[in-house]
């Protein structure tokens, strides 16, 4: 090698030396006083968990938050090590550009000196240059090693920090329901975080998966939703807090679910079975995928009742994947791009009205109740890729029911509705926990959660609570009892809609009836509370606001038009209803 390429070689190290020097001495300044995961954004998260403490899409969605923050934190742990790495490598380069020179220029003779290289020349010069290159590299490297302390001691202290005030949702408990203050189950961040977190733009929320609805009667299966600003108003014909009404391809009398700014549903005929993604915001058809080609699937449409047909069976999302199952035993899973990940027929249910068993998400676990006349079963697969996670085999006989989660003592519980016991089983392994039983005939209501309680209802049989901690039942009434549409609960009160029209009002704890109201229609529809208010729609599509409290009264009251027996969806300002042939958003214009 040349001597002027080593000379040059030493001088353009030393200057990577000089500058990554400053950098590593600047950071230790930096991080001293500053902690990645002590953004506004991060802290603004940690108090909106506190006040949100039994939250769980919220949790799931600040826990998204915060991986993001230690991702950024990892980085720039990896940035620092990366300067380390880079400024030992140029030391050695100068160490061994400088001594190559050295050794090429000292016994040369009578050498007529440049100007350029008399630096080289001159003993005492040379020993700065060695000594200020080694100073500045021993520098920066103390001055790294000090700044990981920092990272690292704030880094990993927070991180654990949120993550014990925000726990996995297998230990989130949404059971302590009140008439005022009820559960945390919202569809989307409370209306004031979007606007909290504005002025930090650490991450687009936009980005993260939302789900804001995600089962037949939302989250869990709850039937009470957090969203706010619901119109107790519309009408369709004026179109009077109606956004958008859009025509659905093929009937169904499966519920609306909501992801973010997609609404899921599914319609089905002779000709085809399909999944429908629309747009939340102005209704399009976003996509459609058809449940065919799937091995084991009957070429024969199976026997069903009008008021069932091939799609009564609302699907699940969990944000990430979206589910369908049809009366064929045809079981469809897509993203929500609308690329089938896989299907699979889970053998075609022997089932006199037709299969009407909603699917229920839990993290990533689909859960499917089977219950047919043939061979009754509970299964779990896997999301992602259609996998079987655990089978349970049922004595009960053919339902119509969906199951829930409800959690008590912040721990989940799958309950089932079935004939003739009401069950508990651990939705990770399938064990099951208890059962009661209390059920006959065709059940096809689906149980309800509070505070600590189940409860169960059928127009066959009774309602009762049941204790979920122990299984013991505690009381038991026959009033007023669902034959289709399933009951919703606070801690304080569980609200019945029957079949012949009456809304009834139970005491949670006693089983008392407090009131009831008849309306003079029917409905097969499920109620769902939003802000405290009873949301309810007949059959002929008469929409019912009653106060959700021991009082029960009427907010409002008017016709449709649309016979309607599906079950609406919320979200902040919105709610999604399928009608007959319909599928609209009830939403106040904006300002």
């Amino acid at each position: 090698m040349d001597k002027n390429i080593a000379r040059n070689i030493a001088i353009v190290t030393a200057i990577f030396i000089v500058t990554f020097s400053i950098m590593l001495i600047t950071n230790y300044f930096q991080v001293r006083g500053f902690n990645p995961l002590q953004t506004e954004v991060i802290e603004t998260l940690k108090q909106i968990n506190d006040e949100n403490a039994g939250n769980v899409q919220l949790q799931e969605q600040i826990r998204s938050l915060d991986l993001i923050a230690r991702r950024a934190y990892f980085v720039r742990i990896d940035h620092l090590m990366l300067g380390v790495y880079i400024l030992t490598g140029m030391f050695v380069v100068f160490i061994a550009a400088t001594r190559y020179y050295f050794r090429q220029t000292k016994n040369i003779p009578n050498k007529q000196i440049d100007a350029i290289d008399e630096w080289a020349e001159k003993t005492q010069a040379r020993r700065y240059v060695n000594w200020v290159a080694i100073g500045l590299t021993v520098t920066a490297l103390i001055f790294a090693l000090l700044s990981t302390p920092f990272l690292k001691s704030s880094g990993v202290k927070d991180t654990e920090k949120i993550s014990a005030t925000t726990p996995p949702p297998i230990e989130t408990s949404d059971d302590d329901a009140t008439t005022d203050e009820l559960p945390t189950d919202p569809p989307t961040l409370p209306s004031d975080t979007t606007a909290r977190l504005e002025e930090t733009p650490i991450a687009d929320l936009d980005t993260l998966p939302k789900v804001t609805h995600n089962s037949f009667r939302g989250n869990n299966s709850g039937a009470i939703t957090a969203a706010k600003n619901i119109p107790t108003r519309w009408n369709l014909t004026t179109g009077e807090n109606i956004t958008w009404k859009s025509e659905v391809p093929r009937s169904g009398y499966n519920s609306p679910v909501i992801n973010g700014n997609k609404i899921f549903l599914t319609g089905a005929d002779e000709q085809a079975r399909e999944l429908y993604c629309f747009d939340l915001t102005d209704g399009d058809l976003i996509w459609r995928l058809a449940a065919d080609n799937i091995a084991g699937s009957p070429a024969q449409m199976p026997p069903t009742t009008d008021d069932t047909g091939l799609a009564a069976s609302t699907v699940t999302t969990n944000g990430k994947q979206v589910a369908a199952i049809f009366a064929t035993g045809d079981l469809l899973c897509a993203d929500l791009d609308g690329k089938r990940l896989w299907a699979k027929n889970l053998g075609v249910p022997e089932n006199h009205y037709g299969y009407a068993s909603s699917l229920l998400s839990f993290g990533n676990l689909l859960i499917v109740q089977y219950d047919n006349s043939k061979a009754p079963k509970l299964i779990a697969l896997d999301m992602a890729s259609g996998a079987e996670r655990w089978r349970k085999e049922r004595a009960d006989k053919i339902t119509w029911s969906s199951p829930i989660i409800a959690y008590i003592d912040k721990k989940p519980q799958l309950i089932l509705m079935g004939n003739p016991n009401i069950t508990s089983y651990n939705p990770s392994n399938g064990e099951q926990n208890w059962a009661v039983a209390f059920l006959s005939g065709e059940v096809a209501s689906s149980p309800c959660s509070a505070a600590g309680l189940v409860f169960g209802a059928s127009e066959y049989a009774s309602l009762i609570a049941v204790d979920a901690a122990t299984g013991e039942k505690l009381w038991e009434a026959s009033d007023y009892l669902p034959e289709v549409s399933s009951p919703v609960a606070t801690k304080d009160n569980v609200y019945v809609a029957t079949s012949y029209g009456v809304l009834a009002c139970y005491d949670a704890k006693s089983g008392e009836l407090k009131t009831y109201h008849e309306t003079n229609t029917e409905f097969y529809s499920s109620p769902m509370i939003a802000e405290g208010k009873i949301y309810l729609f007949s059959n002929s599509g008469k929409s019912f606001i009653f106060s959700a409290n021991s009082e029960l009264s009427l907010i409002n009251s008017f016709e449709t038009g649309e016979r309607t027996f599906a079950t609406p969806a919320f979200t902040d300002n919105r709610m999604i209803v399928r009608s007959e042939n319909h599928l609209y958003c009830v939403q106040k214009p904006k300002q």
